[in-house]
């Protein structure tokens, strides 16, 4: 009986069964990621509605405006496109920890036990950070910004902002303001991999308060306010990542491979001793 070799075309076959199943897995997951985005979409459909979410997204400008002063829609469509956007968006955020959780059920099973207490505290963390940098703006800043900017209107100018100006910078604000609260994900992760270490984070310090209000004076409009806003909690958000990544870095580490045992020599069978030579003999 001869031992048949596999040929090439078995070999590849092998090798695409376990892709071909990584890609059904994925889809599977997209499928489910993106019926939960159409499921919260429905239900903010049904209640309130785009008009509403619209309203509630546009309160804290409204309530400083001049009496009498409403937004405006320059564009034809602007009435329908503007508040089908809105709704969109709002269904995206509401499915987003639902979203998170299908990622990390497809990466998962490849992972390590250590890896996945390091990967799944930070999914979770990293989703209510950027909510809490989302809710901070706008039941915040807004306020303030809108208010520092109508004090310096001038009398003879009625404000009427548009509706897609608006739109766009409050999508704007939302992404610098809960992408700045990821400030202690990245510098957990960067520290737990090695690429920069707990005692270069602190004598990064000075740098980055810099650095916070750079990026604070680009994404933000010109006005001390905003800034100031933005640049303050990425600072205090920078300490923050520096004691998550020291209790990250201690509860994380790959378990200790056991020292391998050496093996010890065989000892040398009894044997018993040799007769006297003739020269020995008396």
């Amino acid at each position: 009986m001869s031992d048949s070799k596999p040929t090439p075309e078995d070999e590849l076959a092998g090798t695409e069964q376990p892709f071909v199943q990584h890609l059904i897995e994925l889809r599977d997951r997209l499928v489910k990621a993106i019926i939960a985005i159409a499921v919260a979409a429905v239900a903010l459909a049904l209640y309130p509605g785009p008009g509403p979410l619209y309203d509630i997204l546009a309160a804290p400008l409204v309530a400083h405006l001049p009496a009498g002063a409403t937004l405006i829609a320059t564009s034809v469509i602007s009435p329908f496109m503007v508040p089908l956007k809105i709704l969109l968006m709002s269904a995206f955020l509401i499915a987003l920890p639902v979203v998170l959780y299908q990622g990390w059920a497809f990466v998962a099973p490849g992972l390590y036990s250590h890896e996945k207490k390091l990967v799944l505290p930070l999914v979770i963390s990293s989703t209510v950070l950027f909510f809490i940098g989302v809710a901070f703006c706008y039941f915040f800043v807004f306020g303030q910004v809108f208010k520092f900017i109508q004090s310096f209107a001038p009398k003879s100018i009625t404000a009427a902002p548009d509706i897609e100006a608006y739109l766009s910078f409050v999508l704007t604000m939302f992404l610098a303001f809960g992408l700045a609260f990821e400030v202690p994900i990245v510098v957990v992760v960067l520290a737990r991999l090695g690429m920069v270490s707990i005692e270069k984070l602190k004598a990064f310090r000075s740098y980055f308060v810099v650095l916070a209000f750079i990026i604070a004076a680009v994404v933000t409009p010109p006005d001390v306010v905003s800034q100031l806003a933005l640049a303050i909690p990425m600072c205090l958000l920078y300490e923050l990542g520096i004691w998550a990544a020291q209790v990250f870095i201690r509860h994380t580490q790959a378990p200790a491979e056991p020292d391998e045992v050496k093996p010890q020599p065989e000892a040398a069978p009894d044997t018993p001793n040799p007769p006297p030579s003739s020269e020995q003999r008396p």
